[in-house]
């Protein structure tokens, strides 16, 4: 059944930070299935390693010990050519918006399907304003982020993540710095 499909695979994960006296273990003996369609909330005090998860899960850090599988494909000791092509598949939503300040929210949005390469700029264009306007920045497209408040900033982030419609989003406290009624929109 396809909506059954095994998106994200982890098996005995484990990792560490810091070297020699100061290396710490921050995951411990992880195993964790996602499905397709499905929504995953990890909850935990501050420094519990959920960010560290997101970040293994997304490709931007090594897997050390253990197994982690994104559609199948075994993360570990991957080399970096295939490594680009997952993260492809993967939207990220930052605790912090990281937009390029001197591009417009269009073009932050757009960027993200450019990295693609096979997409017509008018197609890029369209979608990327399309998806601003479902995140309530229709009025906003040619703004930049300096002139935006910290929480359209976020909308702009949020909408470069899904604009590609990637298989898996991985979101480190999308609607931190969203209004409540605006986070549930969003």
């Amino acid at each position: 059944m396809m909506s059954q499909e095994v998106t994200v695979s982890i098996n005995s994960l484990n990792h560490f930070l810091g070297q020699k006296q100061l290396r710490r273990q921050i995951l411990f003996n992880i195993n964790l299935e996602i499905k397709r369609r499905e929504i995953i909330i990890l909850t935990g005090p501050s420094g519990a390693g959920k960010t560290t998860l997101l970040t293994l899960i997304g490709g931007l850090r090594s897997v050390q010990s253990g197994s982690l599988k994104f559609l199948g494909q075994e993360l570990r000791n991957i080399s970096n050519k295939e490594l680009v092509r997952i993260r492809r598949d993967i939207g990220y939503i930052f605790q912090t918006h990281n937009l390029l300040e001197f591009l417009t929210a269009r073009q932050n949005v757009q960027m993200s399907l450019e990295a693609f390469g096979n997409i017509p700029d008018a197609d890029a264009k369209s979608k990327s304003e399309a998806i601003l306007e479902a995140v309530a920045l229709g009025k906003y497209i040619n703004h930049y982020p300096g002139q935006l408040s910290v929480g359209q900033k976020q909308r702009v982030a949020i909408a470069r993540a899904i604009v590609s419609h990637p298989k898996l989003i991985l979101a480190d406290e999308p609607t931190a710095s969203l209004d409540s009624k605006t986070g549930r929109d969003v």
